[in-house]
């Protein structure tokens, strides 16, 4: 790309950004939140409070409990004991994709494995 393109292509996001800057600078919501954020400002200065104890004031409880999750908390996965019946080895895992058990697998067959769970 020419310097002159880029410079032309530059010279106009510019120009759209300004615009939507000074279209926010008129609008009255924004302003408002402006001015609320000032005050509360000021407001914890004047009593030499953080927001955090202002939280807790507000909010006591959310401190001690965390919020939930959208999907929900999994469960933790069950540990699973593996014995091989030719080597007598064993393995534990939380879940399918250990070493040992996939060699297993490729060796013996994942029914087969399967199977082997003490």
């Amino acid at each position: 790309m020419s310097k002159l393109a880029e410079f032309k292509r530059l010279e106009a996001q510019l120009a759209e950004q300004l615009a939507a800057l000074n279209s926010l600078k008129n609008d009255s919501e924004l302003k408002r939140e402006i001015e609320f954020e000032s005050k509360l400002k000021a407001l914890l200065d004047e009593y030499g409070v953080g927001l955090k104890a202002v939280i807790n004031i507000l909010d006591p409880g959310r401190t001690r409990t965390p919020l939930p999750t959208q999907k929900g908390q999994r469960r933790e996965r069950a540990v699973k004991v593996y014995k091989n019946p030719h080597t007598n080895e064993v393995v534990e895992t939380k879940g399918g994709n250990n070493k040992i058990l996939n060699a297993w697998k490729a060796e013996y067959g994942a029914a087969a494995v399967k199977s082997w769970v003490q």
